[in-house]
């Protein structure tokens, strides 16, 4: 090859533009291309009619965050302690579902249970009682937490970081599908709540995280019934096509796929040993 030729290549390379690595691959338990968490938040009497009924048809498994105040966990006591039983996950949605008054759209915020009037110390203590409340409904030790509405910042400041240590994984709104596993904050994990998206819609949400090779968060409230819904039939298309692809996607409680990313996070973090070379 002339020197000629050679700089020509040279002077090409350089010219290009960089391109951004892809972040590299994460590996799930049994090869599949994605995690998926099915989420359902504010203890609704339609989770417990609709969602768990189809979840258990198709034997796949969600996280039912629950606002320990509701009536729902009141009047419903038995129901949630059988959907735990039953390898459902009862995660924390806080005692009141505290939320910052202030923001728009948030007239239905009552005073009483108004994140801006609440201190940093309040807010971490009563999600700490509510971690009590809910081992005494299931006997689960280990915890995880959604942040009611996403907002993280009390009266006197943010609140959530604090309670770190207390779970092993924390919901904050900022997207569905994970861009990158080794890099996630497992207590800043983006979620979306797919209010009234139809069938095809979430299922490309989990075929956009199997294309990464990440992790989708759908946090649910009423399905085909209540606030902020989605319908029974859009859910169940979702479910089907979760049940049809169990090689493609792990389908897993958030406290699972979290401890299962925190132990893969952990050995990667871990410095290398090497045997020392003998004569």
């Amino acid at each position: 090859m002339t020197r000629g030729l050679v700089a020509l290549l040279l002077s090409a390379l350089w010219s290009c533009p960089v391109m951004a690595a892809e972040p590299a691959a994460f590996a799930w338990p049994d090869g599949q291309r994605a995690a998926v968490s099915l989420a359902y938040d504010d203890a609704l009497d339609s989770q417990l009619d609709t969602a768990i009924p189809a979840l258990d048809r198709r034997g796949l498994k969600g996280s039912f965050y629950l606002t320990l105040s509701s009536d729902t966990v009141r009047r419903r006591m038995d129901d949630w302690r059988a959907a735990a039983r039953n390898g459902h996950e009862l995660g924390n949605h806080s005692l009141f579902h505290q939320c910052a008054a202030s923001k728009p759209g948030r007239t239905w915020v009552q005073p009483q249970h108004d994140l801006d009037a609440m201190t940093a110390v309040q807010m971490q203590a009563q999600v700490r009682l509510a971690s009590t409340m809910l081992q005494a409904i299931d006997s689960a030790s280990t915890r995880t937490f959604t942040v009611p509405c996403g907002d993280t910042v009390a009266r006197d400041g943010e609140y959530v970081a604090g309670l770190a240590p207390d779970f092993v994984g924390i919901k904050v709104a900022g997207g569905a599908v994970v861009p990158d596993m080794h890099a996630l904050d497992a207590h800043a994990v983006p979620v979306e709540a797919p209010v009234g998206l139809d069938g095809d819609a979430l299922v490309a949400l989990v075929e956009d995280a199997a294309r990464r090779g990440t992790m989708v968060n759908l946090t649910f409230h009423g399905i085909g019934a209540e606030h902020l819904a989605v319908s029974s039939e859009a859910h169940a298309q979702l479910l089907d096509h979760l049940a049809a692809h169990r090689d493609r996607y792990w389908t897993a409680t958030f406290r699972e796929i979290m401890t299962w990313v925190r132990d893969r996070q952990t050995a990667a973090s871990a410095p290398a040993h090497h045997a020392l070379d003998t004569p």
